[in-house]
């Protein structure tokens, strides 16, 4: 094992080391190296001294080598028990003799040595061994020779050998082995209350040590040694010498040093063996006594600073743990030490005697045992009392000397910052200046004066807590109504504490607060201040308390007095901007004032519950701190400048001000916490802080009202903390506030209005506060919730408000009180139940009161109470605040207001509506109850033809409205509705326009908006109360109303003149105004037309309310505006569009629609202005919207009154659009004619009214005139079609020709009238058609030949296209229609044809082709005319000529003919003129020629009909003259002209046709109408059916044109003469 390792390796170094000279220890220790192989543990070394003797052997050759190497190794031995309890004596000896030996590492090794053996098994057990081992270490203590490591060593050997010898003590008389003395070593660095903290826990844990067993008198061997020990010590500290320790002398300091730990350490030895108590009483306390002494000349060793301390602290100790038992030698130690605090001795003594006083004052236990032990015992002296009193005194010194009691205060108030920090200070830091060494020991006895002071106040606050926690005193935390009596013996022992230390610690305490500056310091005293003053208002201890809190209120907030600010202002040094400053308070808080601060709001939240009358002191102060906060002339000592308020706020150097602030409302927010009684004396205390300053002694403005306002806000804070117990404090609050609010100064009446208003809302806000109206119970009567407890309360949060409006005389009060009304309303009004009677009647003597600053306030409420309070108010109040809605809409003062107060009432409906029962659904439907009234459906009306329409309309929701719940069943949902009804037709005829406009709005909006719910019979009395006497009641004041113009309001004067806002012409007179409301009334009966009509046709009498109306509606037309009338037209329009369609129309509605439509267009002829036209453009628009929408109901006698009503219209639009007519533009009311024609087409009903249609347009195109007998005959047909029930034919259903021949209608409106009439021809079925086409085609025929008389306008042009549009589609459809009677079909047909020959007569030969005499025209003109009739041309040729036509022989030879006439105009001019003809004339020409070629011509493609072979037998014949009568032209104009040229044209047109002869290709049946000799046509038969047989009828002409000179006639004529060789038969013979 490593032991024995060791062992061998310690034998082998002594062996080597005793080679030379000391053989004998080397071969004894070869031999012990040997022998130690041989065993195994230490115990069998312990059992063989073999081992053992030659290490002794090696000590006594007195060798410092193997001496060291031989200790070293007896300490191995006896630490692992290696050897026997026998050999200890020989060990000891061997030691004694080692300590003589003069080296400092053998007397070093011998010490060790003996430790080692203290605490080993050979710990000496007897006297003789244990005195001979602490004599060795005392010996070497003393030695004049021991070194000073030696000494020290020696020192530290013997103290733990002492604490071995008492441990074993302990063990062997079985007694508790706690230490506590160690409490008397607590440091000084530390705080006071750390202290008494620290020394309280530790006794306490001490404390089954006090009631440990009583004493006893044997002792065990050990005891004995300690007995013997603690003897010979006593002795050797008095000086005398230790007989059993065998020492003539020793340090008595070393010795009472000694004594001092056994007495600390060892407390349960003296406390429990006789023996030691005895020794402690009689040798130990009298060596104390006789050291204490002052009165004789200390010398040597006593007189010394450590022996004083040491003889203090073992004094100290004696007092602390044994003065129970030693209460005599206790009162005569404590009586001596306070003694010694007066007496002159030197300072460092009485610092030494304050640090014991001092400890025992932190010592919580301690005192409280001495203060019980003494001060409570009348046999003894008041020794607590007396230490304070002492320590007071040293504290009351700072004023004896007063030159050098500034430098004393400061230093305690480094020493104290210091300690803060955890520096301990000491006496030697500074010893080289004696006058500052001085200053520091007096700085220092007075703060172990200050903390033994402390150390009382905090030990009478722990005392106090411990008897709080004990149960024999009550926490201020709990609630009592009554002090309980103490009873309990701590609780005794502190109240008996206070009385008797109180005042002297108070003095003190504010003496050294007063004259100190230092952080620690002043936050270490007021920390007692808080201490003491918290401990007297647990103990209920008034006097104390109150004169505690007086004193910390002085220290809080530093006023100037009087004499300061004369001062201030009249230094020389004040600037001049600061003398212009209001000579307020500047306030300067110091560090000392903030720390007293909040230790004042420390005590009072402590302490609140027991104050009682107290708070006033406070109430005082907090009110002077919280001016100091608000106050722009306050500031910290850190600025003492003054600053503006937004410096000061945003400086980091006033976080002072944000933490006070903050700890003052948080004082107040904790009585939450607080009992009632309490709160209630909280309450007092405010209340008579704000009476003192209204009516007590007279102060400044601005502290008056700043103390008010302290008042007032902590009354509310308490409210808003106390919510959940509002009812017993809310009286007294209340009847301040209103106080306050009665004062002369209008501030103070602010600051309780804000109060008040904050109060209610907090009430009425708070979780507690549910309300009758959101609770889970519901009252069965109104009356029975307003007596119940919850209900009287409301009314008594809500009665101060009437108070103030009713009877207080000042504006601002009632105002303010509107205005918490409205705050109250804004944030709670859903949980109100028992309260609004009061609040209605208020707001209603507002309104009726009319002062133009109330009333917008008062209004707020209501729309409040509107918007969102429905809901929450009783259904007895809803009328009554419906009525005084209505009475601010009556008002006069403010006209937003009345306009706002309608549109409420609107609200009011929207919230009633929501309860209604939808009756008109059962009473129409017949759908069960139980459906009806699950919901609210819109309403269904059961109509004739089985179609449903639903009578919808959105319903309008205003803000808030949306959420509130419907009305209870209890309400009269009609009455609420007729009291709304009432109101707005009231307001309908308000002298305001805005106002009646509104009201009339409002009314109709809520009828159409809620008329699904209403029932039948109620609507009846809603049309004939209200919707149709509204209308009497509108025109009657309109007609009485005055026509005289309005000016503006007068804004100012402008060059002598007043100048006016300018008034819209259109509303600046009455009757103008009126126009308007008109105009609104008959827009809201159209809403309930549209919405409503299928449903109030089937009310009683509704037929005469329509007639009522339509007779307004006509008067509005005729007699009314433009905007009346228009709106009066929209009436009707809107009612058909909405129920034409659905079939909720019926036709007697229809047709009083047409009465008034025609009646109204009859009289119209007599106006004559812009409005007039607006008006019949809107009746021509809803005469279009009539017929699209109902015409499914129109018949014949319908359509053609609609005709004459049209026809109307258009004979009367000329003359009223003359004007635009000059400007080149349609007249407004005859645009709206050509836009309503297209939709009077005739349905398939009606189809005989197609031609009445077209016969009617065609009247107003250019030249129409019929014969009179055909005028006839159309009406006497029309009347064959008249109903069966005799209904006669209006006759101005067909226009006249005497008129037509006098309108002169302008081409503009023909322009726009012809593509329409073409439209509707296109559209009409083809029998309708086929009777009207010859008409269609005159009129457009008579269009097409204004082009002679106007060229340039564009009447021909849209009239030729439109001819061509109709000219294609007919031709297109005579295959197509089958004719059932071929005779009347065949003359309709010839009829047409020959007007279509008429149109192309004369069209084609008057005017295409021609050069007009006109204005020059421009050449895209000419090209554009060129087009149409180039276009013209072709439709003719290609669409009628080659087409397959029905028409007659004749009509085919007129065309072709009328192709001949154009062809030949060039050919026809004299040679002269040919020349000065246009190159578009002969153009024109030649393409006529060119269309009849084609005619003539046949290819194989070309399909064969008859038509076609007729039109090529006509046209061949006209074509063969026509070409012969050019070539014989040409030959006779070129022997005219001789070598002269001839005319481009004339050459252009032969060379043309002699081109088309040569391509021309005709059939074998259009040759045969060729005039040849039988032996050419027998030759042509031979062909078969394409020939040239053309060419031979012209070959003459072609053989006098060879000798032609123009080359081109030549060469082409030889072509010629080649196909008719070919054609003949002819070839070459070579």
């Amino acid at each position: 094992m490593a032991f024995m390792a060791v062992l061998e390796s310690d034998l082998r170094a002594l062996s080597s080391e005793a080679r030379r000279r000391y053989p004998a220890v080397k071969d004894a220790a070869e031999h012990a190296i040997l022998k130690l192989r041989s065993l195994s543990s230490p115990n069998e070394i312990a059992q063989n001294d073999d081992i053992l003797r030659i290490f002794l052997m090696a000590c006594d050759v007195k060798s410092v080598k193997l001496s060291v190497i031989g200790l070293s190794c007896l300490q191995k031995l006896i630490s692992h028990d290696a050897v026997a309890p026998s050999a200890l004596k020989e060990i000891l000896s061997t030691l004694k003799d080692h300590a003589e030996m003069a080296d400092e590492s053998v007397q070093l090794k011998t010490l060790q040595t003996i430790l080692i053996i203290f605490q080993s098994h050979l710990q000496p057990e007897t006297e003789e061994n244990m005195a001979q081992v602490l004599g060795i270490c005392l010996r070497l203590l003393e030695s004049s020779r021991s070194f000073d490591s030696v000494r020290n060593t020696a020192a530290a050997t013997f103290r733990q050998a002492v604490a071995l010898v008492f441990d074993n003590v302990v063990v062997a008389e079985s007694l508790p082995s706690g230490k506590i003395g160690s409490a008397s070593l607590i440091s000084r660095a530390s705080s006071v209350t750390d202290n008494v903290t620290h020394s309280f826990n530790q006794l306490m844990s001490a404390d089954p040590i006090s009631g440990g067993p009583t004493l006893r008198e044997g002792l065990s061997k050990s005891g004995k040694l300690g007995l013997r020990l603690l003897e010979d010590l006593t002795a050797l500290a008095a000086g005398g010498s230790a007989i059993w320790l065998r020492l003539h002398s020793l340090q008595r300091t070393f010795a009472l040093d000694i004594l001092e730990f056994i007495l600390s350490n060892y407390v349960s030895v003296f406390r429990t063996l006789v023996s030691y108590e005895q020794v402690l009483r009689h040798q130990i306390c009298s060596l104390l006594m006789t050291s204490l002494r002052t009165n004789v000349e200390l010398e040597g060793e006593a007189g010394e600073p450590t022996f004083r301390r040491l003889v203090l602290r073992s004094v100290a100790h004696v007092i602390r743990l044994y003065s129970s038992s030693l209460v005599t030698e206790s009162e005569v130690f404590l009586n001596m030490l306070v003694k010694v605090t007066g007496l002159d001795l030197p300072l460092w003594h009485r610092i030494l005697v304050l640090e014991i006083l001092r400890g025992f004052c932190v010592e919580a236990r301690t005192l409280r045992q001495l203060f019980q032990n003494f001060d409570m015992d009348p046999r003894n002296t008041n020794v607590v009392e007396n230490m304070v009193r002492a320590l007071a005194r040293v504290v009351s010194t700072i004023q004896l000397v007063p030159d050098s009691s500034e430098e004393s205060l400061a230093a305690v108030a480094g020493m104290f910052s210091s300690k803060a920090k955890g520096i301990e200070w000491s006496m030697d830091n500074d010893a080289s200046n004696a006058a500052a060494v001085l200053v520091a020991s007096e700085a220092h006895a007075i703060t172990l004066a200050v903390e033994g002071l402390l150390g009382v106040v905090f030990t009478v606050a722990t005392l106090t807590d411990e008897a709080v926690d004990a149960g024999e005193l009550e926490s201020p935390k709990y609630e009592a109504e009554q002090p309980v009596e103490c009873t309990g013996q701590t609780a005794l022992i502190c109240i008996s504490m206070v009385n008797s230390t109180w005042l002297t610690i108070l003095d003190a305490l504010s003496l050294i607060l007063t004259r100190s500056q230092g952080e620690a310091i002043i936050l270490e005293i007021l920390k007692g201040y808080q201490a003491f003053t918290q401990a007297c208002g647990v103990l209920h201890a008034v006097e104390p308390l109150n004169s505690f809190l007086a004193s910390l209120c002085k220290f809080t907030i530093n006023i100037p007095t009087e004499g300061e600010k004369r001062s201030a202002l009249l230094s020389p040094a004040s600037k001049k901007t600061e003398s212009l400053l209001d000579q307020r308070d500047n306030i300067v808080l110091t560090p000392k004032n903030v720390q007293a601060l909040r230790t004042l709001f420390n005590v009072a939240h402590r302490l609140h519950n027991v104050l009682g009358p107290s708070w006033v002191l406070v109430l005082e102060t907090l009110a002077a701190l919280d001016r100091a906060i608000h106050s722009p002339h306050a500031s910290t000592q850190e600025v003492s400048t003054i600053v503006s308020r937004v410096t000061r706020e945003t400086s980091g150097q006033y976080s002072d001000f944000h933490i006070l602030s903050s700890l003052n409302s948080q004082l107040f927010e904790s009585s939450a916490l607080m009992h009632v009684p309490a709160v209630k004396s909280l309450l007092s205390a405010l209340s008579q802080l704000s009476s003192q300053c209204i009516y007590g002694n007279p102060q400044s403005l601005g502290q008056q009202i700043g103390n008010v306002a302290f008042s007032v806000e902590r009354m509310t804070s308490i409210l808003v903390n106390n919510l959940h117990r509002v009812e017993p404090i809310w009286d007294p609050i209340v009847c301040h506030l209103l106080e306050l609010a009665d004062c002369s100064n209008p501030q103070l009446r602010n600051l309780a209005l804000d109060a008040l208003d904050q109060s209610i809302c907090a009430v009425l806000g708070s979780d507690q506060f549910q309300g009758i109206s959101t609770s889970t119970y519901q009252f069965s009567d109104f009356q029975v919730a307003k007596e119940s407890e919850v209900g009287s309360f409301e009314c008594a949060v809500l009665s101060p408000l009437v108070v103030l409006y009713t009877s207080n005389k000042n504006f601002d009060v009632r105002l303010g009180s509107l205005k918490i009304l409205l705050h109250v309303l804004e944030r709670h009004g859903e949980k109100l139940y028992c309260s609004w009677p009061s609040i209605l009647q208020m707001l209603r003597s507002v309104a009726d009161a009319s002062e133009k600053d109330l009333i917008p306030l008062g209004f707020q409420s209501i729309r409040i109470i509107m918007n969102d309070g429905l809901s929450a108010i009783p259904v007895e109040c809803l009328d009554v605040c419906i009525e005084v809605t209505g009475a601010y809409g009556a008002q006069k003062t403010e006209i937003n207001i009345s306009l706002t107060a309608i549109g409420l009432l609107w609200t009011a409906t929207d919230f009633i509506a929501k309860g209604l029962i939808n009756r008109p659904v059962q009473e129409d439907t017949g759908l069960p109850e139980n459906e009806i009234e699950s919901g609210v459906e819109p309403i269904i009306v059961q109509k004739n033809n089985n179609e449903t329409s639903e009578a919808g309309f959105s319903t309008h929701v205003t803000d808030g409205v949306s959420d509130q719940i419907p009305l209870r069943n209890v309400a009269d949902h009609n009455k609420l509705l007729f009291s709304v009804f009432s109101i707005l037709q009231k307001l309908g005829a308000d002298e305001r326009p805005e106002v009646r406009n509104s009201a009339i709005r409002t009314l109709f909006q809520t009828l159409g908006s809620h008329g699904q719910k209403i029932s039948k019979s109620m609507w009846e009395d809603c049309l004939w109360i209200y919707v149709f006497p509204i209308l009497d009641c509108v025109s009657h004041l309109a007609s009485t109303s005055s026509r005289d113009e309005w000016q503006g309001k007068e804004l100012g004067i402008r060059g002598g003149k007043t100048v006016h806002m300018l008034i819209h012409h259109s509303r600046n007179t009455a009757q103008k105004q009126w126009d308007e409301t008109i105009v609104l009334v008959l827009a809201g009966i159209t809403r309930l037309l549209r919405s409503f009509f299928p449903f109030l046709q089937s009310l009683k009498n509704f037929s005469s309310g329509w007639g009522l109306l339509l007779e307004f509606v006509k008067n509005s037309i005729l007699h009314g505006s433009k905007e009346v009338a228009l709106a009066a037209i929209g009436c009707l329009q809107t009612t058909v569009s909405s129920h034409c369609p659905k079939g909720n129309l019926e036709a007697s509605y229809v047709k009083s629609m047409l009465d008034v439509y025609e009646l109204v267009l009859q009289t119209s002829p007599n106006y004559k202005s812009n409005s007039a036209d607006k008006v019949k453009q809107e009746i021509l628009h809803g005469l279009g919207d009539l017929y699209i929408q109902a015409q499914s109901m129109f018949d014949t006698d319908m359509y053609l009154r609609l005709l004459t009503i049209l026809h109307l219209t258009i004979r009367n639009s000329k003359s009223s659009g003359d004007f635009e007519s000059e400007l080149g533009n349609v007249p407004p009311v005859q645009r709206t004619i050509l836009k309503i024609i297209p939709l009077l087409r005739p349905t398939d009903l009606l189809p005989s009214m197609w031609s009445p249609l077209l016969q009617e347009l065609l009247f107003y195109l250019t030249g129409y005139g019929a014969p009179e007998d055909k005028r006839n005959n159309e009406v006497d047909r029309k009347k064959n079609e008249t109903e069966p029930n005799g209904d006669i034919i209006n006759d101005m259903g067909i226009t006249s020709c005497d008129d037509m021949k006098t309108c002169g209608w302008s081409h503009l409106f023909e322009e726009k009238l012809v593509p329409i009439i073409v439209e509707l021809y296109l559209d009409a079925p083809p029998n309708e058609r086929s009777n009207i086409s010859p008409e269609i085609i005159q009129g457009l025929g008579r269009c097409m030949n204004t082009r002679r008389d106007n060229p340039k306008g564009s009447l021909w042009r849209v009239a030729v296209e439109c001819f061509n549009h109709v000219i294609v589609d007919d031709v297109s459809r005579v295959v197509l229609d089958f004719k059932t009677d071929l005779h009347s079909y065949k003359l309709a047909r010839g009829h047409l044809w020959k007007e279509v020959a008429d149109a192309y007569e004369i069209f084609l030969v008057g005017s295409c082709g021609r050069a007009l005499s006109s204005d020059a025209s421009t050449v895209d003109e000419l090209k554009a005319d060129e087009l149409i009739e180039m276009t013209v041309l072709n439709v003719l040729g290609d669409n009628v000529l080659k087409g397959q036509i029905d028409a007659p022989m004749e009509i085919l030879q007129r065309l072709v003919t009328t192709l001949d006439r154009c062809a030949s105009r060039t050919g026809s001019l004299p040679l002269e003129s040919v020349g000065l003809m246009p190159p578009h004339c002969s153009r024109f020409s030649l393409s006529c020629l060119q269309m009849i070629f084609s005619l003539c011509s046949f290819t194989s493609t070309d399909s064969c009909y008859p038509t076609r072979s007729e039109v090529s037998k006509v046209s061949i014949v006209i074509l063969m003259r026509r070409c012969e009568i050019i070539l014989n032209q040409f030959l006779t104009d070129e022997n005219v002209l001789g070598e002269h040229p001839l005319p481009s044209a004339r050459i252009e047109e032969t060379v043309c046709v002699l081109q088309e002869l040569a391509r021309l290709v005709i059939h074998s049946d259009t040759a045969g109408c060729l005039l040849l000799p039988p032996y050419l046509k027998e030759v042509q038969g031979k062909n078969e059916h394409r020939s040239h047989a053309h060419l031979l009828v012209l070959f003459p002409s072609f053989c006098e044109l060879v000798v032609s000179r123009e080359a081109r006639v030549r060469e082409l004529v030889q072509v010629l003469l080649r196909l008719i060789s070919s054609e003949l038969g002819l070839q070459r013979l070579t």
